[in-house]
């Protein structure tokens, strides 16, 4: 079954977005996701239209964030998204008249609604401003690495 990676794939733009000094291309950052700049415009269309991002046209054009990272959290981008399904798991329903199946989809409703609303609550807890910190210090842990094993 296939996963819905839209989530991780804009994370993955805006954090390089926001390392970005100016726009950046659809074709830019199909390179950086590897995917088709296509996917990319579609995408960031949605988050265009949640005000999220902007673009400007012309040979310096491209996508641009319009917001303060510390302001817009993974469940607004989940919205933007269009809340695609949190889980690829389901219940039966080949049978609404059954009985065994009625109790055994009642059991998993209540139990997705509450992993649901967990993963939602800590999703607003998360900011691009976390992420985008959490990449530099990273980064800068790999530089001095790097450093210290070039010296």
């Amino acid at each position: 079954m296939k996963h819905d990676s839209r989530l991780s794939s804009v994370l993955h733009a805006l954090l390089h977005m926001a390392e970005h000094d100016g726009p950046m291309t659809s074709e830019a950052l199909s390179q950086c996701l590897n995917t088709n700049p296509v996917v990319v415009r579609r995408t960031m269309g949605l988050l265009r239209k949640a005000g999220l991002v902007k673009s400007d046209r012309g040979h310096a054009g491209g996508w641009r964030i319009a917001v303060d990272l510390s302001t817009v959290t993974l469940r607004q981008l989940h919205e933007a998204l269009g809340e695609p399904a949190i889980f690829a798991v389901g219940n039966r329903n080949e049978r609404p008249e059954c009985l065994v199946e009625q109790s055994v989809n009642a059991a998993l409703d209540s139990a997705f609604a509450e992993a649901e609303a967990l993963l939602l609550s800590r999703f607003a807890d998360i900011t691009l401003a976390s992420l985008a910190a959490d990449f530099a210090q990273r980064y800068a842990t790999m530089r001095a690495r790097k450093d210290n094993h070039d010296a």
